[in-house]
This record gives C-alpha cells, sequence and structure tokens, in this order.
C-alpha cells in the first residue's frame, strides 16, 4: 500500500526502520529510505540554481532542465547506494558502525540482499545515464565529459576519495562548479560563464560543511577503521574552527558577488541566516557531546554537528534560492 506520508519522512529525515516496518513500505518509500533521499535537498538547490542563473541570461531550456535535475538527482541515489554496497563489502559498517545507528543500512541489517542491491544500483544508475545521454545528445561532447567527471565522483568518492581526505574537496566541486556550472552549461545551450563558477561555490560551501559535520560526528569511527577523512586528518577542534570559517567565508563571499554586480541586491536575503548561524557556530565552539543532550531529538542522535550543520545549511540554501529567483524576476 502506498504511504505518501512515509515519502514525506524519507524525503525530510531518516526514518529509523526494522525488518518489520521495512516489509510493510511500498517500493517507493523503500528506495527512498535507501538512497537517503533527505539529502537530495541539497543536489535540487544547486540545479535549481543553475537553471536560475540560465533563466536570468535569458538562456533557460526546460525540457533540458528537467532532465538535468532527474539525472543529478539519480546520480546522487546511485552514489548513496554504491556507498553502503561499498563500506558494507569492506566491513566498514561490521559490529553497529556509526552509519547503522543512525538510520537503516539496508544489506548491513538484511533488508536487501547483494543482488538486489545490484539491481537497485543498476537501475537507479540506468535512470541517471538516459538523462544524461539525453543531455548530451542536445548539447554535445562538453555535456559527455561532464557526465564522464559526474561518474567518476560516484563510482570512487566512497573509495578511495573519502579514505583519502578528499572527500570534502570531492563535494565542494561536485556540488559547486560540476552541478551548478554544469546545469547551467546544458540548459543554456552550451554557454559558459566564469561568473556561474563563481556564484557556485557561494553555494557548495555549504553542503561541504554538512559533510565535515558528519566526518568529525564520527571522527574516531572512521580513524579506528582507517578512513582518512579531512576531520580525522585535522582533529576535532580544528575540524570545527574550520567548518565555522567555511560558513562565514559563504557570506563574505555572496556578499563580494553582490558588490561586484554578479549577484543582484535581493541576495543580501542570504544574511538573514546569520541568527540561525550563530546557533550552529555555538554548537561547533564545543566540543561534540558523547552522549546525547537531553534537549537533542533522539531521533537524530548520533548526528550532531552535522545535524546542525544540514539545518544551517538548508536555510541558508533556501534562502539563497528564493533571492536568486527574485533576482532574476526583478532583471527580467
Amino acid at each position: 500500500m502506498i504511504d505518501i506520508r512515509m515519502w514525506g519522512k524519507a524525503l525530510t529525515g531518516i526514518p529509523r526502520l526494522d525488518r518489520e516496518g521495512w516489509e510493510r513500505l511500498d517500493p517507493i518509500a523503500r528506495w527512498l529510505v535507501a538512497t537517503r533521499a533527505a539529502v537530495f535537498i541539497m543536489t535540487a538547490t544547486s540545479c535549481g540554481i543553475g537553471g536560475l542563473l540560465a533563466l536570468r541570461d535569458g538562456l533557460l531550456d526546460g525540457p533540458r532542465l528537467v532532465a538535468c535535475m532527474i539525472g543529478l538527482v539519480f546520480a546522487h541515489a546511485t552514489n548513496n547506494l554504491i556507498n553502503d554496497l561499498t563500506d558494507h563489502r569492506k566491513g566498514v559498517d561490521r559490529d553497529n558502525y556509526y552509519r547503522t545507528m543512525y538510520g537503516p543500512q539496508p544489506l548491513e541489517h538484511g533488508l536487501l540482499s547483494e543482488r538486489q542491491m545490484f539491481k537497485w544500483i543498476a537501475a537507479t544508475g540506468a535512470i541517471a545515464l538516459a538523462a544524461g545521454a539525453y543531455l548530451v545528445a542536445e548539447t554535445g561532447m562538453v555535456t559527455l565529459t561532464l557526465l564522464g567527471i559526474g561518474a567518476f565522483f560516484v563510482l570512487f568518492y566512497t573509495w578511495p576519495l573519502k579514505y583519502i581526505g578528499l572527500g570534502e574537496p570531492a563535494v565542494i566541486a561536485v556540488w559547486g562548479p560540476l552541478m551548478i556550472g554544469g546545469t547551467y552549461y546544458v540548459v543554456s545551450g552550451g554557454h559558459w560563464s566564469p561568473e556561474v563558477a563563481l556564484i557556485s561555490l557561494a553555494y557548495a560551501i555549504g553542503p561541504t560543511t554538512v559533510l565535515f559535520g558528519k566526518h568529525t560526528d564520527k571522527l574516531e569511527q572512521d580513524r579506528a577503521k582507517g578512513i582518512r577523512t579531512l576531520p580525522v586528518l585535522l582533529g576535532e577542534s580544528l575540524s570545527r574552527r574550520v567548518t565555522v570559517v567555511l560558513w562565514i567565508s559563504q557570506l563574505a563571499l555572496t556578499g563580494l558577488l553582490v558588490a561586484r554586480g554578479s549577484l543582484g541586491w535581493p541576495l543580501l536575503a542570504t544574511f538573514l541566516a546569520v541568527p540561525t548561524l550563530r546557533k550552529v557556530a555555538a554548537v561547533f565552539a564545543r566540543p561534540r557531546p558523547q552522549e546525547r543532550p537531553e534537549e537533542f531529538p533522539a531521533s537524530a542522535w548520533p548526528l550532531y554537528l552535522s545535524a546542525h550543520a544540514f539545518v544551517y545549511n538548508r536555510r541558508f540554501g533556501l534562502l539563497f534560492l528564493g533571492a536568486l529567483l527574485v533576482d532574476v524576476l526583478l532583471r527580467r
């Protein structure tokens, strides 16, 4: 039976399910849970920003934007499934590892067999590739190159990039120039602008801080497993400080882009996120608690720093997207 409410829960959080709960889910809900669909908002926002920038310049092609959105979201979903498969095969998620504590890991919890997981990866990846193939046919070989770069990150983010401290730089490249710049390129029919690449960084810093928070949350567990994420290399204290600096630089870059005319004055609305920034910065100023604080929701624990980072990024991202839409409307 289709459960629309569960779709909503999976799109806004990571539901905790046992086998009985899993068996009651409809196929779409299972896919949304298994792919950790709550994080797709970051990908959708990147695509939306690229589309709005193309619209601002009078270059938007609607069908290509739809194909780009489908391709990017399903590529992200494919990456998440491959992430689970890779970590399961390498034994990373064994013995109640961090990932299995904050949400269902279909393989580790026995909800899916490896054979079923391969089928899910193939089907999800095929949809992403189909959308990419359409865009290549529409816009040419540069788009094929972008598709190849994206496929590289989908296949090799979990290993080896995450294992050698390159996961975080990969995220800022993917959610910035690749997603936003790539979307602009394909929906505009092959136009490129250095300004778009610079604007893309103003948003991409946000998803990078969410990953910083997540990897800082599980720093000790990753170190014990031999996974050398950037927070493992930097240490907990410096990682928390770096995250706050990234947030400040994000606002500073946005202000600079407005000052030079790359973005319109409506983008100053992103500074409405400052009160939320103060709250999350105060959280990041203290060592991560080893036990769940009483006021912190049990449903989110042991995510802690990443949960706060996600809240701020969602706030900043939606303000950025909404302000950009206003900017586009005023310019047109």
